[in-house]
C-alpha cells in the first residue's frame, strides 16, 4: 500500500494537525509514515502546506516531487490550486468550496473567487470532490473541526487508503478527550457529504 497525500490550507485551519492525525492513523495500521510542514506566515492566513507519505515499505523521503500525489487535499480553494502541480495525473482533490482571499487581493482590491479556482481544479486532470465546509461545521457547531471534516470526505471518497474507523482511533489518541466527540461527529459528516457529493471526473484542459 502507498499513499502519496498533500494537506493545503492557510494558517489557523488546522492543516498540520490533519496530517499528523492521518500520519498517527497510519502508524497505528503498521505502515510506514513520512511527515513535512511549510508553514509561511500561518499566523496571519498564509499558505500552510503538509506531505504525508505512506508505504508498506521504506520511504526515502518526506517530501514528494511535482506529479507524485496520489490525493489533494484543500483546505481552500486558491491553495489548492497554488499546490496542483504535486497532483499526479489520475490522482483525486478534495476540496472545501470556502474561500479565504489572501492579504494580497484585499490590499489591492482584487477579485478572488472561489468558483473560478475550483473550476480551474475541474479542468486539470483526475477526480474532484468538492465539500461545503462552513455547512458541515455549522452542523457540528464549531469552526475549529474542518480540517477532521475534509479528512472524513477524504477517507469516503477512498483517497487516503485509511478507513473511518482508524481515523476515529487516532482521534481518540491524539486529542483531548472532551474535544473527540465532536471531531468525531465532524469526521463521519464529512464522509456523508463527499457520499452525497457526485465526484467529478476532471477534464485535461484543451490548449
Amino acid at each position: 500500500m502507498k499513499a502519496n497525500i498533500v494537506i493545503a490550507g492557510v494558517g489557523g485551519q488546522g492543516t498540520v494537525l490533519a496530517g499528523k492525525l492521518v500520519a498517527r492513523a497510519a502508524m497505528d495500521a503498521g505502515l510506514a509514515v513520512r511527515t513535512s510542514e511549510t508553514i509561511g506566515m500561518a499566523q496571519r492566513g498564509g499558505s500552510v502546506v503538509s506531505h504525508v507519505r505512506i508505504s508498506d515499505g521504506p520511504i526515502a523521503s518526506p517530501l514528494m516531487p511535482q506529479g507524485a500525489a496520489d490525493t489533494l487535499l484543500g483546505f481552500e480553494p486558491g491553495e489548492a490550486v497554488r499546490c496542483l502541480p504535486y497532483l499526479r495525473p489520475g490522482g483525486t482533490v478534495v476540496v472545501n468550496a470556502h474561500t479565504v482571499a489572501p492579504v494580497a487581493a484585499a490590499l489591492t482590491h482584487t477579485e478572488y473567487s472561489g468558483p473560478a479556482m475550483i473550476d480551474y481544479l475541474g479542468k486539470c486532470g483526475g477526480r474532484l470532490v468538492v465539500i461545503d465546509g462552513d455547512a458541515i461545521c455549522a452542523e457540528v457547531g464549531s469552526a475549529k473541526v474542518l480540517n477532521v471534516a475534509l479528512i472524513g470526505a477524504a477517507a469516503a471518497a477512498g483517497a487516503l487508503g485509511l478507513t473511518l474507523e482508524q481515523i476515529e482511533e487516532a482521534l481518540r489518541k491524539s486529542l483531548r478527550p472532551k474535544l473527540v466527540d465532536m471531531n468525531i461527529q465532524a469526521l463521519h459528516a464529512g464522509a456523508r457529504a463527499a457520499g452525497q457529493a457526485a465526484p467529478q471526473e476532471l477534464q485535461k484542459e484543451t490548449q
